[in-house]
């Protein structure tokens, strides 16, 4: 089962983690570790999905892979 990539990477200018999903527009996170980024995004994941589906909008599939994965 694919899931969707999350980045965590830290930021100088935010002094904090930073994870977002680039699947989902506008779903990121931060927080003092990058465990606690992970948790928030999740978290934030977990809303946005919660409010497609009441909605009825499609969940985008997982389709977004790093760079570094795309080698032949």
């Amino acid at each position: 089962m694919k899931d969707h990539h999350i980045n965590i990477f830290y930021s100088e200018d935010d002094q904090a983690y930073i994870a977002d999903i680039p699947d989902f527009e506008m779903c990121s996170a931060f927080g003092d570790t990058p465990e606690q980024a992970l948790a928030q995004v999740l978290i934030a994941k977990a809303a946005i999905v919660e409010v497609m589906q009441e909605k009825g909008l499609p969940v985008p599939e997982p389709r977004y892979r790093p760079a570094i994965y795309q080698v032949a």
